[in-house]
Formats: C-alpha cells, sequence, structure tokens
C-alpha cells in the first residue's frame, strides 16, 4: 500500500476526522510514521494491528491525551494541535471514551457515574442531570439499574455503563479502547450489536482499537492496520473486503486470517463472525 494512499470507503459523507502525515513517538523513538486516513461520519472505523504497533498510541492522540512529533489531525475544518487550548478543549467536548476496563468510580452508582460528565459541563439541575443519565443507561440496555454499583453488576454491563458515560455529553464521536476485551462471546456479542445501534440511531462516528476478529468483522465500515516492524500504515479499508484482497498487504492477512485454516475461511461480509 502507498504511504500517501487513504482508506477507501463506499461512504459519500464527509470526513469527521482527517488524520494527515502523522508521525508519533516517543522522544527519539518513532513508534509510527507518516500515518494518513480519514473517518466519515457514519464509519465504525478499526484501527488495528499487533501488540506494540502503537494502536492505543495513536488512539491518545486522536483523543488529545498525547500530541504528536509531527502531522495534522483535523475534526472537520479545524486543526486539531495547531489550535489554542480552549478550542481543544471545545472540540474534546464533543467526543466520548471508553476505557478498556470501563474506569467506573466503584463508590459511585451506575447514574451518579454517567451523570458527573453532566455536573461537571452543563447547567442542569440535579434532577435533570438524573433524567439524563437514566436516559443513557437506557440506551446501553441498563434500564433500572441507576442505583447500582459496578461492583453489583457483570463485566458486560460495566463495559455498557462506561459506554452510557461516554454518551453523557451527546458527543459525535466516540473512541473505544479494546472494548470487548475480558468479555465473553455473548456479551461481546451484546455489546457490538449495541455500537452498530447506536451509530445507526444517534448518528455517532466510533473509532475502535482491537484485536478480537469477531467484532471487527461485525462492526467495521473501514479501517486501517498499523505494523509494528515498517512502522507504517500497510493496509487499509472495510476489513471484511480486505481479507479477500490477494493484493492485501501479507502482515494484515496474517492478521484477519489468524485462527482461520485459510483466506477463504474468513468472513465474507460483516454479517459473519469468528468467535473460534
Amino acid at each position: 500500500m502507498s504511504q500517501s494512499a487513504l482508506p477507501s470507503t463506499a461512504s459519500a459523507s464527509p470526513p469527521r476526522i482527517r488524520v494527515r502525515n502523522l508521525t508519533v513517538g516517543y522522544g527519539s523513538y518513532v513508534l509510527m510514521r507518516d500515518v494518513s486516513f480519514d473517518v466519515a461520519a457514519d464509519d465504525v472505523f478499526l484501527i488495528m494491528g499487533g501488540s506494540g504497533c502503537g494502536k492505543s498510541t495513536l488512539l491518545r492522540v486522536l483523543m488529545g491525551l498525547k500530541e504528536p512529533q509531527s502531522g495534522q489531525v483535523f475534526y472537520g475544518d479545524t486543526d486539531f494541535w495547531a489550535c489554542d487550548g480552549e478550542e481543544r478543549r471545545r472540540l474534546m467536548q464533543r467526543t466520548g471514551v471508553l476505557f478498556q476496563g470501563g474506569a467506573l468510580w466503584s463508590s459511585m452508582t451506575l447514574a451518579e457515574n454517567v451523570g458527573l460528565p453532566l455536573q461537571q459541563y452543563t447547567n442542569l439541575s440535579p434532577e435533570e442531570v438524573r433524567e439524563q443519565a437514566s436516559l443513557k443507561l437506557a440506551l446501553a440496555g441498563l434500564a433500572g439499574f441507576e442505583d447500582y454499583y459496578p461492583s453489583e453488576i457483570s463485566g458486560g454491563m460495566r463495559k455498557r455503563a462506561g459506554l452510557a458515560r461516554a454518551l453523557a455529553l451527546d458527543p459525535q464521536i466516540l473512541f473505544l479502547d479494546e472494548p470487548s476485551a475480558g468479555l465473553d462471546p455473548v456479551s461481546s456479542r451484546l455489546l457490538d450489536d449495541l455500537i452498530l445501534e447506536l451509530r445507526d440511531s444517534l448518528g455517532t462516528t466510533f473509532v475502535i482499537v482491537s484485536h478480537e476478529l469477531a467484532s471487527i468483522f461485525t462492526v467495521a465500515s473501514n479501517s486501517i492496520f498499523l505494523d509494528a516492524q515498517t512502522r507504517r500504515v500497510t493496509a487499509a479499508g472495510n476489513p471484511s473486503l480486505l481479507v479477500k484482497d490477494p493484493h492485501t498487504e501479507e502482515q494484515a492477512r496474517r492478521f484477519l486470517t489468524r485462527g482461520a485454516p485459510d483466506a477463504s475461511a474468513a468472513p465474507a461480509d460483516g454479517t459473519a463472525r469468528m468467535d473460534a
């Protein structure tokens, strides 16, 4: 794949995020270089790759938690890392984050966890905060669980509660870091279904870091593959199409067909799953 090439997508929507020639590292160590891609408004966009390739670091750059060494990240027409701090904070309030472990406050109920961003960033009354928290929990399939504590619910429910909190401020973009990690296949499937439902019903854009093939083939409309050896994007596009394309770079093909006897065993479209 040409390093200047951008992922192709069937969507006609204008990009909600544009990344151009991004280089990221720690001190003199370059983790990835010349990364470019677009995320459309209706995308469920997957960042894929093996361990140590920089998936989570790239997500931190997109979220505003780590500054790149060079390159640009645009939210719409705004250069995120070139704008002033106030504008950057405004842009960040249009995003939500689901961390890998859920990151719920154990001493707070689910309603209190979800209501916390609303208390911090809105002028809603306590009653209105409670009402909105209940609404977001209901969207995540947790109606009636407002007064439960994180320790009183399952791991899959904690992930959904974390997603409800990420939705608290009605973000345009949701960043999810390994959302299926630690979940059983049934809970993972329910979370995948919820992601697609939220994309379709709310118009939310998802950017997801994942190595779980079942989830990748189920939810992804577009993706990039980060190669740890070359430290570049070596494949881009819909994973269900990439796995069938004979021109897909070898490392990306191996990633997408691991556990399958051959490439033909991988899903032909986004309706199939690999739960093995």
